[in-house]
């Protein structure tokens, strides 16, 4: 029986087990997820294959980047597919093929700038690019930041500092553009979305998030995005109702478009989250969902023993209106 997620243009069904997975591996944590131009989709996790790529109907094709990513968080896929993977646990951002060849690396592995001193990295957490290619990276665990390089990796300027003001951030977990070179950064513990222009200047905020994690950017002149959101962050408030973990689907201005799921709270049944961190969309229009599973799920149920093999990774297949 088919699990259908969202209402009118944005209804979705739930794809079971998508990923055939070899046997004996299994993801751990989905950080996040990219799909290039053959709809290939890469998938950046916790486990022992940290780079695992898939075609569209799941199978399995190869892996790459064992022991060399500590602990996976962010991955971008540009117009040429050259990835560009985030280590918040390496303090690194490396720009790769998608054969894992690495051809160009922003900070020194393993070794993190002072703690919320302003400086590239401190558990660095995702990238964007410009609209001329410019590199935009989120620095949001151990930083308030945002930095922006040149394509060739040459810091131009950062911007952002701790707090609650706009252009603070309390930390700021994931970055895109747009074509007109806007910048979205979710500030995931600030309950919003905060929109910049090219020189790192506020602009605006989106204020209906509920701990804003994922942020993808479905292009075009007037972008939708669709955000994944973490839900309840304490033992007092996991089973109130609607407020995730879910996905909002908003407009370039943050207006509501749709929501799938988060209405009964988290968990592993069909049309439920756990945590939604990583997300990207095919040329069908077919959403991919990468969860944080092993990390948010002992949070959120104590009481339960942790799954083996957990789901950590959704597919929502598009379904016309």
């Amino acid at each position: 029986m088919s699990h259908i997620l969202g209402e009118g243009e944005y209804r979705y069904e739930i794809v079971e087990d998508w990923a055939n997975l070899p046997e004996g591996w299994e993801f751990k944590d989905v950080a996040a997820v990219a799909v290039d131009s053959k709809d290939r989709v890469f998938v950046f996790n916790r486990g022992e294959h940290p780079m695992m790529v898939f075609n569209s109907d799941g199978e399995f094709l190869y892996s790459w980047g064992e022991g060399q990513y500590p602990r996976a968080h962010g991955l971008h896929i540009d117009a040429n597919d050259i990835l560009y993977c985030t280590d918040d646990g390496g303090h690194f951002v490396r720009q790769c093929t998608t054969e894992g060849k690495v051809l160009m690396e922003l900070g020194v592995p393993n070794q993190p700038t002072p703690y919320m001193s302003g400086l590239p990295f401190h558990r660095c957490t995702h990238t964007a690019l410009s609209p001329n290619g410019d590199i935009y990276v989120s620095d949001g665990y151990g930083n308030a930041r945002i930095h922006k390089f040149s394509p060739d990796g040459k810091l131009l300027f950062s911007w952002g500092e701790p707090g609650t003001s706009p252009g603070q951030f309390n930390i700021a977990h994931n970055i895109a553009t747009d074509e007109e070179g806007w910048v979205y950064v979710a500030d995931r513990e600030n309950h919003r979305v905060q929109v910049f222009d090219d020189k790192g200047r506020y602009e605006t905020q989106w204020a209906n998030l509920h701990r804003p994690c994922g942020l993808f950017c479905c292009g075009g002149k007037k972008p939708t995005f669709i955000v994944g959101e973490l839900g309840p962050a304490m033992a007092v408030n996991r089973n109130h109702p609607n407020i995730g973990p879910r996905l909002s689907i908003v407009d370039q201005k943050g207006e509501l478009l749709a929501r799938l799921g988060g209405e009964a709270g988290p968990g592993l049944e069909l049309g439920k989250f756990v945590a939604p961190h990583g997300l990207a969309v095919d040329s069908k229009g077919d959403i991919y969902v990468g969860e944080v599973s092993y990390t948010e799920y002992p949070r959120l149920f104590p009481e339960n023993t942790v799954p083996w093999r957990m789901r950590s990774l959704q597919k929502l297949k598009k379904l016309q209106s």
